[in-house]
């Protein structure tokens, strides 16, 4: 069958493979409908690697999916054949210490996909455990399943913040894992989130929404903004989602003391962190990687109506388009939140 395949960096092609779909016991196979193209993709294109993980040989990408199940394996009660699902990408050793803790998403051997050297899920169809194999509500959309993933991080952020019902939040940068965020930290009961940005596309799409705030970093610094709105007291959470270096320097002035911060983003180079304003105003210090125990809930969301993610969707390819699409993403363009690429096997 054919799938999108990192050749190399810098490389994609639309080729056959030969991939294992035997169903094992606690097995499904799914027939793959939508997969969203992660930012984690398009830096495995562009750069060849995120820290530890590097491709060495040709993987297929894609790890944000839905589809339909059209083979059950043994000892599975829960799905059938002709359910539209969402899949967790991360499988964990659920033996491990870490998995024990509650804490599969740290587990050292899990096994997530498109990430080196595991296949990604941008081809017609795919066998996972249907322990991480999640039923569509008849309300939720192939497109909007496919969100459950990215949504889940935001999720754990707002989790690992620990919000309090009033809360203020700001969040720094408006991709789509910010704006994730940001949607999370609402429905977890914040108030009000601001959103800071350099491009004034994707912050028009975050202030959208109601209780979110776009702040033009480009115009004004989000400090002064929190500052100026929260009458000098600062925000009881801050989120960086950005990944840039620079956003280190004002983090500990957007903070209120006594405050978090959840560091969202991840830098590939060491940042600056001052420490000394971290101790003087006391403040907690939360880290996100993926999520864990999270992804049913992030979907119960989606089908409750609280958090629409439709609006984040900028851009459908057809599978035969999928290296367009992919350089596209690369491409970087303001408008462009979440592009996705529908695969749709003959026999979904």
């Amino acid at each position: 069958m054919q799938a999108l395949v990192l050749e190399r960096k810098g490389e994609l092609s639309l080729r056959d493979v030969d991939l294992p779909l035997a169903v094992g016991p606690g097995q499904v196979k799914i027939a793959v409908h939508t997969v969203g193209i992660c930012g984690s993709d398009v830096h495995y294109f562009t750069h060849g690697s995120i820290g530890p993980y590097i491709v060495e040989k040709p993987m297929v990408l894609g790890h944000e999916a839905t589809g339909t199940i059209v083979e059950v394996g043994p000892n599975v009660s829960t799905l059938k054949v002709g359910d539209r699902v969402c899949m967790e990408p991360g499988v964990p050793d659920m033996s491990s210490r870490a998995s024990k803790l509650g804490l599969y998403n740290v587990d050292p051997s899990v096994t997530f996909w498109a990430t080196p050297p595991v296949h990604g899920v941008l081809t017609p169809y795919v066998v996972h455990p249907a322990a991480f194999t999640y039923k569509l509500p008849a309300n939720v959309s192939f497109a909007e399943g496919a969100l459950v993933e990215p949504f889940a991080i935001g999720m754990q952020a707002a989790t690992r913040a620990r919000i309090a019902p009033g809360d203020v939040a700001a969040v720094i940068g408006a991709g789509t894992i910010g704006i994730m965020t940001a949607l999370a930290a609402v429905a977890g009961g914040c108030s009000r989130v601001f959103i800071s940005d350099f491009s004034k596309e994707k912050l028009a799409i975050a202030g959208g929404y109601d209780c979110i705030v776009p702040v033009n970093a480009g115009e004004e610094s989000l400090a002064d903004v929190v500052a100026r709105e929260t009458e000098n007291w600062g925000a009881d959470v801050v989120f960086e989602a950005s990944g840039s270096p620079k956003a280190y320097g004002d983090l500990f002035r957007i903070v209120r003391p006594g405050g978090a911060v959840v560091l969202v983003g991840l830098p590939v180079e060491p940042v600056a962190f001052d420490v000394s304003s971290a101790i003087s105003k006391e403040v907690r210090i939360e880290t996100v990687f993926r999520y864990a125990n999270i992804f049913d809930r992030a979907l119960a969301l989606i089908a409750s109506g609280k958090v629409n993610l439709k609006p984040l969707i900028t851009g459908t390819f057809p599978f035969s388009d999928s290296v367009v699409a992919f350089e596209r993403a690369a491409a970087g363009r303001p408008t462009d939140v979440k592009l996705q690429i529908e695969v749709v096997s003959e026999n979904a």
